[in-house]
């Protein structure tokens, strides 16, 4: 029989150690991030904001293990970087792979980060047959069809995916949105550079971020677009608001609501898009629905149909449905 004497200690080690394990357990499993696509400062900076020492909160969760190059031959913009970017990520002590396949087998979720949209549809595929939640960045796709088909498999397979600028996710442009600026928004002038190139619709590229902006703001239900000049595309609504993308150096906004008029804010950086990429690979929740990117892509897609005729109106409809004959074509093509 134990003395009292004994009793106290053994009891209080089989407390200690009983907290210990709950501890253990209570510790959340780390998701392991890989990155796809090394031709863009993108993929530098945001490893350094998810693997900061010092990260707090869901980026704490999230940890960039593995990256897989790539670069595509005939644009510039991605093969003249991705020797230096994956030579920086090395020095972090991030795993380079020398194929998608590879890289799936040492992750949990994707970052699609390559610069030309023009891959990503295929470097999404395999992706997707893993199961493995994944954020695509800007452009999605280098054309309107190929995000339609991404959407596709992702939704048939149960995958989970998105994309967006980091324009988004600036405080002032979801607090107009929301309404707590302006009130309804009833017009808004949105803007970013628009830096070409030749194989992406002109908005594809850079224009994007403006639009986005300008579909942050306003929401869906753009139904005709017009390419006013090269600078400037005009989109109408359904209930007759007014949203423009313009051309311009910097980032911004400029609204008219219900309540006022005025500035909606300035672009805050890489993070807050970061935070929301690493809230989703924890919870598999998207933050915007695939059909408002669906139709970001409709209007780009549309302002240069709109460039073809010569400036004329074009519906938002008649892109989609261009789009989606295009896919079903495709996919007779791909038929035994």
């Amino acid at each position: 029989m134990l003395t009292p004497v004994c009793i106290f200690p053994l009891c209080l080690m089989l407390i200690i150690g009983s907290n210990q394990v709950q501890e253990t357990e209570a510790k959340p499993a780390v998701i392991r991030a890989g990155i796809i696509g090394l031709d863009t400062s993108h993929a530098i900076a945001f490893t350094d904001i998810i693997n900061d020492p010092k990260a707090e909160g869901v980026l704490a969760e999230v940890e960039v293990v593995a990256a897989y190059p790539n670069g595509v031959e005939d644009n510039p913009a991605s093969w003249n970087r991705v020797g230096e970017y994956t030579e920086q990520m090395r020095k972090r002590g991030i795993r380079i792979c020398d194929s998608i396949p590879e890289l799936l087998q040492h992750v949990d979720v994707v970052l699609l980060e390559t610069v030309d949209g023009r891959p990503h549809l295929e470097q999404a595929k395999p992706v997707i047959a893993a199961g493995k939640r994944m954020f695509i960045d800007k452009p999605m796709a280098a054309s309107l069809a190929d995000v339609l088909e991404i959407f596709r498999l992702a939704r048939e397979a149960g995958v989970p995916v998105w994309s967006s600028s980091s324009l988004r996710f600036s405080s002032g442009f979801q607090a107009a949105r929301r309404g707590e600026t302006f009130g309804k928004v009833l017009r808004c002038t949105a803007w970013s550079p628009m830096h070409l190139e030749p194989h992406h619709p002109d908005l594809f590229w850079y224009g994007i971020h403006g639009v986005e902006t300008l579909f942050t703001i306003m929401g869906t239900g753009c139904k005709t677009v017009e390419r006013v000049s090269q600078e400037k595309v005009r989109g109408i609504w359904a209930d007759g608001r007014e949203g423009i993308f313009e051309a311009r150096s910097g980032y911004g906004a400029e609204v008219e609501g219900t309540a006022g008029k005025g500035s909606a804010g300035k672009y805050e950086g890489y993070k807050p898009l970061v935070i929301e990429i690493c809230q989703f690979f924890k919870t598999g929740i998207v933050p915007i629905p695939e059909e408002e990117t669906i139709e970001i892509f409709a209007f780009m897609e549309a302002a240069d149909e709109s460039k073809r005729l010569g400036g004329a109106p074009v519906d938002i409809e008649t892109v989609l449905t261009k789009a989606r004959q295009q896919n079903a074509e495709r996919a007779k093509q791909a038929s035994p």
